[in-house]
């Protein structure tokens, strides 16, 4: 599909020889934001870790922005401006604030510029840069994984869970972010999250993911779309 930043076709992939995920089709625009919806164990992490090269897919073909990814280890994956932002702590706690997001740099040539960039959008990284970063609030260090992935400007960004156990007020500054490059970078967005009004309130898409099979999609705010969505969680 022309002017897609993710395509997905009959995606097969699990752990060893239990599948998880079963043929999964989808495409993802440029500039647009796709919710991964579903209950836990449904296979909502396993598309990502797929996607990112984490798992191997056992069937089925996923290309980024039009070139074949398929099977590539996750460092080729970041080469081609792919962003991961994982629902396990992915933090460094020893490491300083500037060192975390250093790791989002394959060099230091304009870690100063961009830093200034996501510091503009989270103003505490750029007061806080020497602080360890184990001992930032669980907020704070969401937001600290936000900022890493956006550092380099990726293209496609996959979004693990990325509201758990935030607060309100962290969750719409979070979404006010995305929300904001999506327009300033082009950026694409899967998101897998548990939380649907966040969700919803950020997506252009849906997809409902159920015992690893896509049960329904469509686009957010169309007629009957959210009360789909709760019908397919409410199973």
């Amino acid at each position: 599909m022309s002017g897609a930043a993710l395509e997905v076709e009959g995606l097969t992939s699990g752990y060893g020889e239990a599948m998880v995920l079963r043929d999964v089709s989808f495409s993802l625009p440029a500039g647009q934001v796709l919710a991964i919806l579903g209950k836990n164990g449904m296979g909502k992490s396993t598309l990502l870790k797929t996607v990112m090269g984490f798992l191997p897919a056992a069937k089925g073909r996923i290309r980024i922005a039009g070139e074949e990814t398929t099977g590539l280890p996750p460092h080729r994956m970041t080469r081609r401006k792919v962003a991961y932002s994982p629902q396990e702590q992915a933090i460094f706690q020893d490491l300083t604030v500037d060192e975390n997001l250093r790791l989002g740099l394959p060099s230091d040539r304009f870690y100063e510029r961009e830093l200034a960039r996501v510091a503009a959008l989270f103003p505490f990284l750029g007061t806080r840069r020497r602080q360890r970063a184990g001992t930032l609030s669980g907020g704070e260090q969401k937001m600290l994984l936000v900022a890493r992935a956006l550092l380099f400007r990726p293209r496609l960004m996959l979004v693990d869970e990325i509201t758990e156990g935030l607060q309100p007020s962290v969750t719409q500054r979070v979404a006010e972010v995305l929300r904001g490059e999506l327009g300033a970078l082009g950026l694409a967005i899967l998101l897998i999250e548990q939380n649907v009004n966040f969700a919803l309130s950020l997506a252009d898409r849906y997809a409902v993911l159920a015992r690893g099979e896509i049960v329904a999609s469509g686009t957010v705010g169309e007629p009957g779309a959210e009360a789909a969505i709760h019908e397919h969680l409410a199973v």
